[in-house]
């Protein structure tokens, strides 16, 4: 067995999902590129960690403590740290200090650790102190809606609230959609048409570029443990 991942949506608009893991005899896993960041927390030989993860533009290779069990709160596009621009957070993280089993220190402040049930009371807590932050246009506009704002003020909103371009975030979504879909059976074909792919060598790049695996080894569960989204999904 390698990572057990159990993962859950949210009801907050704040959250992009909720979702726990525990690790087995691996070494490393390949990460999927993500356009939103994350709080993590860890605990392996009793001891306990928590970190801030930032979007990631490319997958790659990341290492994994082995027999730790880890819960993590992946936020939605368009929120943000008070404390730490987003850009700093791309491709890199920020591991945080004085960390114990009950909770743990943030934005000047100390925070109780959360478990899987209780991540949107924790957020609730962070947004009302104004540790959490969010830029409701980012939001709007991948909504499909059409703000009153140019297209140079949109960009310069989304590079500032995620640390991406709009192109960016969207094309990395979309990878990691089409992953999850080859990875519950869909055929490439399948998932062009449905994604708006230009054709399968297209699929193809942006799997290599995003993700690191090819739509056959998707398919095929092949590869190795990756960090997919931790999405209802158990790699071995």
């Amino acid at each position: 067995m390698g990572l057990v991942f159990e993962t859950r949506a949210s009801d907050s608009p704040w959250i992009d999902s909720v979702w726990t893991c525990r690790s087995e005899q691996v070494a490393e896993m390949t990460s999927v590129a993500c356009e939103t960041w994350g709080l993590v927390f860890w605990e392996q030989d009793g001891v306990a960690y928590a970190s801030v993860t930032g979007p990631e533009r490319r997958t790659g290779t990341a290492p994994v403590p082995e027999g730790a069990d880890f819960v993590g709160i992946q936020f939605a596009v368009g929120t943000s740290l008070r404390a730490v621009a987003a850009p700093a957070l791309v491709d890199t993280g920020l591991v945080l200090p004085d960390v114990t089993h009950r909770s743990f220190w943030l934005d000047g402040t100390r925070w109780e650790t959360p478990c899987l049930d209780d991540a949107e009371a924790l957020v609730e807590r962070l947004v009302r102190d104004g540790a959490v932050v969010r830029d409701s246009l980012v939001a709007e506009v991948l909504r499909g809606h059409s703000p009153a704002a140019t297209d140079r003020t949109v960009e310069r909103r989304f590079r500032s609230a995620t640390g991406l371009t709009q192109g960016a975030v969207r094309q990395i979504g979309r990878a990691r959609t089409a992953a999850l879909l080859l990875s519950a059976g869909e055929s490439p074909g399948d998932v062009v048409a449905k994604l708006g792919y230009y054709d399968e060598p297209h699929l193809a790049r942006a799997l290599r570029q995003y993700v690191g695996r090819t739509a056959r080894e998707l398919r095929e569960g092949r590869g190795g443990a990756i960090a997919l989204d931790a999405a209802q999904r158990t790699t071995s």
